[in-house]
Parts: C-alpha cells; structure tokens; sequence
C-alpha cells in the first residue's frame, strides 16, 4: 500500500531489491516501534507513528474489506511475517520530510 510517500512491500523470498531502482529510493526493513525509536529520528516518522504500526492496520483493514487469506495468515503470524516486509522509502520523500522538520526547529 501506498502511504504518503513510502510503500511496504511483502517480499517473503527477498527477490523485490532485484527489481528496484535503489538510485531513486532507499530499501528498509520494517523497524518494530522500539526499534524504529532507537534509529530514525522522530521527523521522519510517518505521520508521528512507527512503520509497524501503521502497515498492522492497513493489512487489517485490507482483511476486514476484502476477507483476503494471505492477509490473515499475515497478521496471524505477525512476529514472523513482519521481517519479510521491506520499506520502500523514496530519496526524494526523505529529504523532504528532512527540510520540513528542520524549518520546524528553525521556526521554534
């Protein structure tokens, strides 16, 4: 799913790095939220909130529209399945995100 800039892609066999244009964007694994607290600084948090988080509702709330079977499996093996999801975060999003947060500390 999209989500502002970054997409989350569930990649179970690692193949999705040999299809992507890393020049344009930069491939993460999905942090748990204490993990994403210790090595990304909060500005460049989607909309204040942990990329697990946020992809745990949205394959949610795609199982709850669309009944899909790979999302419950998902969900239902979630400690497992989390780290098979890659982050897909474009160059262009994270400097962005890098110059709104540091014309907020100039402001303050």
């Amino acid at each position: 799913g999209m989500s502002g800039g970054i997409a989350y892609v569930f990649d179970p066999d690692g193949q999705f790095k040999l299809y992507c244009n890393t020049a344009m964007v930069d491939l993460e694994p999905l942090f748990t939220e204490a993990e994403q607290q210790g090595k990304l600084s909060k500005d460049l948090w989607h909309m204040g909130e942990a990329d697990e988080v946020s992809l745990r509702r949205l394959i949610e709330n795609h199982v709850r529209h669309t009944g899909s079977e790979q999302g419950q499996h998902i969900l239902g093996q979630w400690a497992n399945t989390r780290g098979k999801f890659v982050k897909v975060f474009p160059k262009e999003y994270r400097r962005a995100l890098t110059e709104i947060a540091a014309g907020k500390k100039a402001a303050a």
